[in-house]
């Protein structure tokens, strides 16, 4: 392949069972990747999964793939394996493949940073697994969760917080957390928070008409409740080599691409952890200045069709060829 690519790298809400496995089947570069991945994270501090990564994405069980810290790893590792065969198929060497950008949603920022070559495959793996279980203990130590809400921009999601934490005058302030936490597309914004504030925004957003519905997820991701495992993150992050990519990467808490400086990269990727996730700007960077006009082919890994549907939404001329599967 010559022509230059856009890769679209998913993040957690993307996996189910199964994913990864008829890339791994169909090409050896595609399981070369599971089996480094089964080896990294087969000791020391990344041994928490209970098994071998691989078979929890071939084979499940759902229950245990779904936790954050198993989701994000087996995303991660999944996207690098269809990068790594669709380049197979292609016959371009993963390292040079031409590239216009990449972007990624949430943790799939961190696979578009090793894509670019900013981060090392097993750096990036390690730095996953370790944001994967300290957003699960920071989700376990406060309840929280995410609201999303349909038909609501920036101005309409802010306004809808300010009206429940207003109600929540009276109550502990560790309970009057609730701000927006994704910008997914045009009418697609979720807020995220303590329980009680998304039990309160659920009842209100009606009266502003919108439609809420509560996401099953384990903890208010994005937001200032994830304050503790950002602080563990940048812990992490001080000792993992990061350069310059070979291609513009989308930063999801600025909008725009990241700085080529490392120590900017880490501070947005911390960031990133308490913000929200710009994705519809990232995405509309991309289309106006790496777009299909100027010949640039959007490619989204595995697992799933989720930011195809996304592009939809934010730009209707723009088809995004998903790679779930080889075929």
């Amino acid at each position: 392949m010559t022509n230059p690519m856009t890769i679209l790298c998913p993040g957690q809400g993307a996996q189910a069972v199964g994913m990864g496995k008829a890339w791994a089947s169909a090409h050896p570069e595609s399981r070369a990747i599971f089996d480094r991945a089964d080896e990294v994270l087969s000791s020391g501090e990344g041994n928490t999964l209970g098994t071998p990564l691989s078979t929890l994405c071939f084979e499940g069980p759902a229950e245990r793939l779904n936790k954050t810290d198993a989701a994000q790893p087996a995303i991660f590792v999944t996207s690098v394996a269809s990068w790594h065969g669709v380049c197979a198929i292609a016959g371009n060497d993963p390292a040079d493949a031409p590239l216009a950008a990449a972007a990624g949603l949430s943790l799939g920022e961190y696979t578009a940073l090793h894509i670019a070559g900013a981060i090392s495959f097993e750096d990036g793996l390690k730095l996953v697994a370790l944001r994967g279980r300290a957003m699960q203990d920071a989700a376990e130590a406060s309840p929280s969760g995410m609201v999303a809400l349909i038909g609501a921009d920036e101005e309409s999601a802010s306004d809808l917080c300010a009206k429940v934490l207003k109600k929540m005058d009276d109550e502990p302030e560790s309970d009057r957390v609730l701000v927006p936490a994704n910008f997914n597309a045009p009418g697609q914004v979720v807020v995220s928070g303590s329980a009680k504030a998304c039990d309160l925004a659920e009842q209100i957003a009606g009266e502003i008409s919108l439609r809420a519905t509560r996401l099953a997820v384990a903890g208010a991701f994005h937001s200032p409740l994830m304050a503790p495992a950002a602080d563990r993150l940048r812990a992490a992050l001080e000792s993992v080599e990061i350069t310059t990519p070979r291609c513009p990467v989308m930063s999801n808490a600025t909008g725009t691409p990241h700085s080529t400086e490392p120590a900017s990269i880490k501070e947005r990727l911390i960031e990133q952890l308490t913000g929200p996730v710009r994705w519809a700007e990232n995405c509309a960077y991309l289309n106006e200045h790496h777009g299909l006009e100027k010949g640039v082919t959007p490619f989204e890994l595995a697992p799933g069709k989720t930011l195809a549907g996304l592009m939809r939404r934010i730009d209707k001329g723009v088809k995004v060829t998903s790679n779930d599967t080889p075929a």
